[in-house]
């Protein structure tokens, strides 16, 4: 699947082109855009980073269509509707514990340093609400560090685009 995140003006509606590989075109709606590296991008890299395989951009390379997603062009499979809803019931806890992870990372690659020890008291605080706890590895702090500094490479580079240009990118990476 590929993601194309476009630098729009700021203060427009952003957006991500959502190319499946059955050949579906999306478009999914995202916060307002600015110089801030947009959400889903943030997302994408976190579930990419820590190998997230049962998250949010895996429930759309499968067929999840959130509210936020606009049909753009490629058929649609049959009963695609109702497939999306079965996901939807599938993937939610997983989704928030992505949602969770993800800010995990961006709170780990906002910390002016990072350190073991600091990772793990975010990991316990931003991860207390889930019922049962993420795989051991998602929340190893030196992975959870290199998430991070991931994160803050895009950010980077999405700071440095100017309006018009775009960061592409394929799911699953790695």
């Amino acid at each position: 699947m590929r993601v194309t995140f476009p630098r729009l003006p700021d203060h427009q509606r952003a957006y991500a082109l959502v190319e499946r590989d059955d050949g579906v075109v999306y478009r999914l709606y995202g916060g307002m855009a600015g110089p801030r590296l947009p959400h889903d991008i943030m997302h994408l890299i976190a579930e990419r980073e820590l190998r997230i395989r049962d998250g949010i951009w895996a429930g759309i390379a499968a067929g999840v269509v959130f509210e936020s997603m606009c049909h753009v062009s490629g058929r649609r499979p049959p009963h695609a509707a109702e497939h999306s809803r079965d996901l939807l019931r599938r993937f939610r806890q997983q989704g928030l514990r992505a949602e969770l992870l993800a800010d995990l990372v961006a709170a780990t690659a906002a910390l002016e340093t990072m350190t073991q020890d600091k990772i793990r008291q975010l990991t316990r605080d931003k991860l207390a609400v889930l019922s049962a706890p993420p795989p051991a590895g998602e929340v190893d702090p030196v992975l959870i560090a290199a998430a991070a500094r991931a994160l803050q490479v895009e950010a980077a580079r999405w700071a440095r685009l100017r309006v018009g240009e775009e960061l592409n990118y394929e799911w699953p990476g790695n």
